[in-house]
């Protein structure tokens, strides 16, 4: 299994920006797209973003254009760059793989946006 270990996370203002990274314990392989989950307060844990090995991206409709996932592949480190940030956004951020695999879950990095 791979770990995953998530951090960066703060408060900000509305409308600033956050760089969250994630780092895995081994390479996920060429199978799986590397991903950022997050989960706000008594909401399920949604898909915000992912990129496969080819650097093809996807995001939620929530975040597009204003988030951007991005690795360093020889690193086994990924990032999730949150800018125009909203009071919406306010979430544990997890990084996983997508699709899910047999990777547990790490502790997340809690995002919160506020003034």
């Amino acid at each position: 299994q791979v770990q995953f270990v998530e951090s960066g996370g703060g408060l900000v203002q509305p409308g600033g920006s956050l760089r969250v990274s994630c780092t895995t314990s081994r390479s996920i392989g060429p199978f799986a797209s590397r991903a950022w989950y997050r989960q706000a307060p008594g909401k399920q844990r949604e898909l915000v973003a992912r990129i496969t090995t080819s650097g093809t991206t996807y995001y939620a409709e929530s975040v597009k254009g204003r988030f951007t996932i991005s690795t360093e592949t020889a690193k086994n480190v990924y990032f999730l760059q949150m800018n125009s940030l909203d009071v919406e956004d306010t979430a544990v951020y997890y990084c996983n793989t997508f699709p899910l695999g047999r990777s547990s879950w790490g502790q997340g990095t809690q995002v919160t946006v506020s003034s």
